[in-house]
């Protein structure tokens, strides 16, 4: 039995995905793929971004999975730190910017 919710060996399953629905599945697989390649965008650096989106949508197969491609594409331990800090940065800032929601919501009761 796992000590966590997720199972790490899960992450490995993630190809079998299309056992219920093959087609949505390779359209899929089709997409990522093309995603991923090598564009404008390195795939290191695509990796990187990765990486961060990772930490910001808190998947822990998606953190393993990136955290290996990362290194595994030539970005060392303060470059990938350093997106995960852009990542805290960005949610972080996300969520204070809708205090101006509350603080208009104050004012229009409070008067």
């Amino acid at each position: 039995m796992s000590d966590t919710y997720y199972n790490p060996e899960d992450l490995a399953k993630f190809g079998s995905i299309g056992e219920f629905g093959p087609e949505l599945s390779k359209k899929f697989f089709d997409y990522y793929g093309a995603v991923f390649a090598e564009g404008a965008l390195s795939e290191r650096e695509k990796a990187l971004i990765a990486l961060a989106v990772s930490h910001a949508v808190q998947c822990p197969y998606c953190i393993d999975a990136y955290t290996t491609d990362c290194l595994e594409k030539g970005s060392n331990e303060m470059q990938m730190m350093e997106a995960v800090h852009v990542s805290a940065a960005i949610r972080g800032g996300a969520s204070l910017v809708h205090s101006v929601q509350m603080m208009n919501k104050v004012k229009k009761i409070s008067m």
